[in-house]
């Protein structure tokens, strides 16, 4: 697990990854800064750790990553301790099972 990061190091690891994803797409700085809208000394900047939220979020939707900026958000989980806490309290005991007898002691 890596140690926590401050600020500066997060946009460095950010900008690395935007970087890496370009270049899995085959896209230079040029191409992508036209798709997303933006302009290629914003694609420089973001992928050195400097921009803006405005121009990552258009840079990772011309990316066809959403899913990075969903991640973000609050996302519901179902926390199995939440359920046990909140389940219904039996009101009795089953009875014994046809054809099976209760041992008796």
């Amino acid at each position: 697990m890596d140690p926590i990061l401050n600020a500066e190091e997060w946009l460095s690891r950010l900008g690395e990854a935007l970087r890496d994803l370009r270049l899995q797409h085959n896209l230079g700085q040029v191409e992508l800064s036209r798709r997303a809208g933006v302009g290629r000394t914003a694609v420089q900047n973001l992928e050195s750790g400097r921009g803006t939220l405005s121009t990552l979020v258009r840079v990772v939707r011309a990316l066809g990553r959403e899913d990075w900026l969903g991640s973000l958000g609050n996302q519901p989980t179902i926390n199995p301790l939440h359920l046990v806490r909140h389940a219904q309290k039996r009101q009795r005991a089953s009875g014994g099972r046809r054809g099976h007898s209760s041992p008796q002691g």
